[in-house]
């Protein structure tokens, strides 16, 4: 009886662990989470398929309809799939890498950039990708033989703009690499984009592409970054929903709607109270961090503090 319950008991805390981590977790969380869900999901139904005796089925349903056609008719009819195909992996080492490399870049962006522009970049990097892919496939000779039955699938191409947006942001960070020792950043990107470049007469040929085209808009992020100009600001209203959904989170929000030579006593105090958490928090990060370790509005925060 007490086995019994405890299951319960132990089954309700992991589901109510799995959802509290996902609401209160960063935008890079999320991402994680609904890639291993769509792929669980994937998995689940497979097996009901097999079981009832229609085996490889679910896989011609699932990548009809979440993978991304090569030929641009088929896409018309299948919008949808510019999106779903960044989040749909049938292999578990396809998505265990592909995990992999977007917690540990993943890990590395937020540190520089807002939780916003980590979801920015991961959706414009695969539209990216994919802009490339289709264009390579409905342009290119080479090409014509297998664009009827070519489908695009994975996170590739979003991970890979978040990579060149960190590789180029920090190219002389050094990362060690097993058997290889410490490698530049800037090294790592270059040598994985000829990598790509060169495999593209190969059977994944798509797939190469669209990393290409992830890796290029990870790079125009940062091209934009630098000269003031963020390359999402122009898709700012369409991700105004997915960022916010993707970016809430328990932090502290400080807004303010008049000035504080019009707050009464006890609005100018909580105002101060809130601003002395903030500027505290913020140089707590540095003693542990460094400054570099600040986003830009963090740094903004504390240089307007220091006037």
């Amino acid at each position: 009886m007490y086995y019994g319950n405890t299951g319960a008991h132990f089954s309700g805390n992991v589901w109510s662990g799995l959802k509290q981590s996902f609401r209160q977790g960063s935008s890079l969380t999320k991402l994680i989470y609904i890639n291993i869900g769509v792929f669980l999901f994937i998995k689940i139904i497979d097996v009901l398929f097999i079981l009832s005796g229609h085996a490889n089925a679910s896989y011609t349903v699932f990548l009809d309809n979440l993978g991304l056609p090569a030929y641009w008719e088929f896409f018309l009819y299948k919008p949808w799939t510019m999106v779903t195909y960044m989040f749909t992996h049938f292999s578990f080492f396809h998505l265990l890498f592909n995990m992999l490399w977007l917690y540990w870049f993943g890990s590395f962006f937020l540190n520089h950039f807002s939780r916003r522009e980590l979801t920015t970049v991961y959706f414009l990097g695969g539209f990216s990708g994919a802009l490339l892919y289709l264009l390579s496939y409905n342009l290119l000779p080479f090409f014509r033989v297998s664009l009827f039955h070519t489908t695009a699938i994975g996170a590739s191409a979003s991970v890979m703009a978040i990579v060149f947006a960190v590789c180029c942001h920090l190219p002389h960070h050094r990362i060690y690499i097993f058997m290889l020792g410490p490698i530049k950043l800037i090294h790592l990107a270059l040598f994985t984009a000829v990598i790509d470049l060169l495999s593209i007469p190969s059977a994944n040929a798509g797939g190469h592409i669209a990393h290409l085209g992830g890796a290029l808009f990870g790079y125009l992020f940062i091209a934009g970054v630098r000269h003031r100009l963020n390359p999402a600001t122009g898709f700012a209203s369409f991700f105004q929903k997915i960022g916010h959904v993707f970016s809430r989170s328990p932090r502290m929000h400080v807004k303010y709607k008049k000035p504080v030579s019009q707050m009464n006593d006890r609005e100018y105090n909580e105002y101060k109270k809130q601003k002395d958490e903030r500027i505290n928090k913020i140089l707590d990060k540095i003693s542990k961090s460094g400054y570099e370790s600040l986003t830009r509005q963090e740094k903004e925060i504390l240089f307007k503090s220091g006037k």
